[in-house]
């Protein structure tokens, strides 16, 4: 459980060491997941929460609360619910709002936090703003498609090489070199910028 302070804003920890002591849930902080910040598995009625352990201490609370928000929503329901429908909302959203402060979060978070809440999404990086935000605080800085220019040569993980197009409402339009194919982009994703 000392562990888990380190990852963690000061000011949330006694609150979020009580929701575990009373769920008794299991949490692991794992190496990082390209598909997913974090999980939560009931299991035989024993509960499993793992947190990606490279997400800087705001991103970190968001996500294990979310995750804690999915126990409560297992203990009392089991699996009769939607996993983000309207009880894992209801119960993420009242469990966020012991951490709206500026004691715990810069205020540029709170901003986007505080609307974020209104219609809580499956993941914080579907909500592009919060995403954004939270970036800013991370310690190893990754270069993403909205940190270059249109018209730049970028390549993404597999290798294949893209120039960057314009944004549409919420990608980006870019295109495969070597096909011509066009693919569209997450604000979000990784990229390499070729020289």
């Amino acid at each position: 459980m000392d562990a888990l302070k380190a990852f963690l804003p000061a000011p949330s920890f006694s609150k979020i060491k009580q929701w575990i002591d009373e769920l008794d849930v299991q949490v692991k902080i794992t190496n990082p997941r390209k598909t997913k910040l974090g999980d939560f598995k009931g299991v035989n009625n024993a509960l499993y929460i793992s947190v990606n352990n490279n997400l800087n201490p705001y991103s970190f609370l968001i996500t294990l609360t979310h995750e804690l928000a999915h126990a409560f929503v297992y203990v009392r329901y089991k699996r009769g619910v939607a996993p983000h429908g309207t009880q894992w909302q209801d119960t993420f959203k009242a469990l966020m709002l012991n951490f709206l402060t500026p004691t715990i979060f810069p205020e540029d978070i709170l901003k986007v936090l505080s609307l974020h809440l209104k219609n809580p999404k499956a993941s914080t990086l579907t909500d592009v703003n919060l995403a954004s935000v939270l970036k800013k605080y991370d310690t190893n800085k990754v270069l993403t498609i909205s940190d270059i220019n249109q018209g730049q040569i970028f390549s993404i993980s597999n290798g294949k090489i893209f120039k960057k197009g314009e944004k549409l409402r919420k990608r980006y339009k870019c295109v495969e070199v070597s096909t011509n194919k066009v693919y569209l982009f997450h604000p979000l994703a990784e990229v390499s910028l070729i020289q």
